[in-house]
């Protein structure tokens, strides 16, 4: 397994831990991409259109993967 499948499994692993709270409000989130440390995600559901989806995304999902994944920076929100 090549570095980047690595990075990608390990950040897919912590999104499966983070999905069943997102689930419970309606909304789900799918990994486009994970390039020079920055995660790509597609929020979707009642996530593609929550008033706190920014919040989501940044103070949770950004803070537990550049927690729990070296070498994660950043999560890009794309559509």
């Amino acid at each position: 397994m090549s570095e980047e499948q690595n990075l990608t499994a390990q950040v897919q692993e912590v999104l499966d831990k983070l999905r069943p709270f997102l689930l419970r409000d309606g909304g789900d989130c799918q990994l486009v991409d994970v390039e020079d440390g920055i995660v790509k995600l597609r929020l979707l559901g009642a996530c593609g259109s929550c008033p706190s989806s920014t919040i989501t995304l940044k103070a949770g999902i950004e803070r537990a993967l550049i927690e729990e994944v070296p070498g994660i920076v950043e999560v890009e929100q794309v559509f």
